[in-house]
């Protein structure tokens, strides 16, 4: 069974920086690409960042030069290091298996995500 478990989420002021993390289970993170999504309140989810299998990555606008996503295969973890966040970036962020980076098309089961709110 499948399972994704999202971490690392909290309050903090602009310009501050959250690092999340998302734990995989029930299948080998190796052979996918990963992405984070975010979905905020009364607005769609979102896919913000992807990583390949081979550690490639892919940015939304929203996001690019200030978020980095990683992966460690050995701890079955993907990350997303979140610097200089704003208000905007306020959501629930959510890790999922994303086959093919050049498209946002998540696949199979969504974790309980993580919440992110920034607020002075």
């Amino acid at each position: 069974q499948v399972q994704l478990v999202e971490s690392g989420g909290g309050l903090v002021q602009p310009g501050g920086s959250l690092r999340l993390s998302c734990v995989g289970s029930g299948f080998t993170l190796d052979y996918y690409a990963m992405a984070w999504f975010r979905q905020a309140p009364g607005k769609e989810r979102e896919g913000i960042s992807c990583i390949t299998v081979n550690g490639n990555t892919v940015y939304s606008d929203s996001v690019k030069g200030r978020f980095t996503i990683s992966r460690d295969n050995d701890k079955n973890t993907v990350f997303l290091q979140m610097n200089n966040l704003q208000t905007e970036d306020t959501a629930m962020y959510y890790c999922v298996r994303n086959p093919a980076c050049r498209e946002w098309r998540p696949l199979g089961s969504w974790g309980q995500g993580t919440q992110v709110t920034v607020s002075s």
